[in-house]
């Protein structure tokens, strides 16, 4: 992920939450990373925390534009190229992606009733602008991941693509965040009881992904 950000980026904050492996080595080999922040204890149960802490770490380098990107994440090559025209414009001031759950490995992603973000819209990248108020709603899970204040501005969805690999993992990774998820949510406050169980599908309906050619 940080080889592929350092093709179309200026620069890269990053926000290590309590992780247990190398992450934090391996950040730091990084020429493009200019902040590294390590929370002392995981913040996943308060999400909230975690994404006005990366969102303050960021501000603070005094940005142009701001792309919100988790670890898991890929940009197609169409998007990684795109990126320089979709900043020097002055028609919009955030733009939207499509995000796609591959799942069990990267050849296919899911589509079902209940796996279907790659038909909406996730606002990522946004013109940094200093005076408008960006506070986070108080939610510990599923938050959105820019300020909510930066929906009043005009804006562009676009249709391109990027590739979530949070659960391309095995059997027993789809397992161990299942139980994480009904441990920090067990009434579904913050997200659906039905969506938690299906991670368990023994059969999800796959599609297979296919890079875009252009």
């Amino acid at each position: 992920m940080l080889s592929e950000l350092c093709e179309f980026v200026d620069e890269i904050v990053v926000v290590d939450d309590a992780s247990t492996d190398r992450t934090p080595e391996l950040v730091l080999r990084c020429p493009k990373v200019v902040k590294l922040v390590q929370s002392p204890e995981p913040l996943f149960a308060q999400e909230w925390k975690l994404r006005s802490l990366l969102w303050e770490t960021a501000v603070s380098t005094d940005p142009d534009w701001l792309l919100s990107v988790d670890a898991d994440e890929l940009y197609e090559a169409k998007a990684r190229r795109s990126m320089r025209t979709l900043i020097d414009q002055d028609r919009y001031d955030w733009v939207a992606f499509r995000f796609f759950d591959l799942w069990g490995g990267t050849t296919h992603y899911r589509e079902d009733e209940l796996w279907n973000i790659h038909r909406r819209h996730q606002m990522t990248l946004v013109r940094y602008m200093p005076l408008l108020p960006c506070p986070y709603p108080k939610l510990h899970h599923h938050l959105p991941r820019i300020p909510p204040a930066y929906h009043a501005l005009p804006g562009l969805l676009s249709e391109l693509r990027v590739k979530h690999l949070g659960w391309a993992g095995d059997w027993a990774d789809r397992v161990r965040k299942y139980r994480r998820y009904k441990a920090n949510d067990p009434e579904g406050r913050f997200g659906s009881l039905d969506h938690y169980e299906s991670i368990l599908d023994p059969e999800p309906n796959l599609i297979p992904w296919r890079e875009d050619a252009e």
